[in-house]
């Protein structure tokens, strides 16, 4: 079979795609609860040495309208013996911390640039996609829940960013639709995320065979895997198998509480 060549696209200052090193990117948005801890995170990432850093932005005022709906998630009390606790809180709450004013996400920004971090974010309206191009981001993340949110996608086409889409559940059909979508708007700097769904993934749900088939599927792009599994074999095992971008979760301590801290890399792993 005849390798399969695909586009050389730009993010910034970097070269993605076939014949370039692997782009690192450590997700902060699930992990961080607030300006310190984003900051923190976002020198814990440049001290790893990671191409980028990526976080949410979004308001959990429009996300959640009842602020009293629970949600149940487990947290590591035992990392040598994986013993875990489960723990229930409003999702308003753990949505809440993790908000961040705009004033507070521009100095987030400034630090990333000032440690040479490309910083871009996972959004879901039309306000947060401004905000990102006034940022001066390269690149903008569209979630797996939103790959059939057509008016998004075509505001992020438009916008002359890269888009970065998550797969998620999606099928093949709803992928290529996506991609329909922003191809007509113009866009021609995207990056496909093969990206299993839970937090953390069931390993049988990661099929890092769909990283072949997205490359033979979209050979133009440059495709991508978004890790939700508590270790650092499936990253490896990708960019192996031809993902050119792997995202993985890091936090400051596996053992604080949130849904996402015990499927990602602490300090020591990164």
């Amino acid at each position: 079979m005849n390798k399969i060549m695909q586009r050389e696209i730009n993010l910034g200052e970097y070269k993605l795609g076939d014949g370039n090193p692997c782009f690192i990117t450590f997700e902060a948005g699930p992990t961080h609860s607030g300006l310190e801890s984003a900051l923190k995170l976002v020198e814990e990432a440049s001290r790893a040495g990671a191409n980028a850093i990526k976080f949410q932005i979004f308001n959990a005022e429009k996300l959640v309208q009842d602020k009293k709906q629970l949600f149940t998630y487990s947290i590591l009390v035992n990392k040598e013996k994986n013993i875990l606790k489960e723990i229930q809180e409003p999702l308003f709450n753990i949505l809440k911390r993790r908000q961040l004013s705009l004033d507070e996400w521009k100095i987030v920004k400034k630090r990333a640039d000032d440690l040479k971090l490309a910083f871009f974010a996972t959004i879901g309206f039309e306000e947060d996609l401004i905000f990102l191009q006034e940022l001066g981001c390269h690149s903008v993340k569209i979630a797996s829940a939103d790959v059939n949110h057509f008016p998004l996608l075509r505001l992020a086409a438009k916008s002359k960013m890269n888009v970065q889409l998550d797969t998620g559940n999606a099928d093949l059909k709803a992928i290529t639709e996506a991609i329909r979508v922003l191809e007509k708007e113009g866009c021609n700097s995207i990056i496909i995320h093969q990206c299993p769904s839970g937090y953390p993934a069931d390993l049988r749900s990661v099929c890092l065979n769909m990283i072949k088939t997205l490359r033979e599927t979209f050979p133009k792009y440059p495709i991508a895997y978004s890790d939700h599994t508590p270790d650092m074999v499936n990253p490896i095992a990708a960019t192996a198998m031809g993902a050119k971008i792997f995202e993985k979760h890091f936090t400051i301590d596996k053992n604080l509480p949130g849904p996402d801290h015990r499927m990602s890399l602490n300090e020591e792993e990164l």
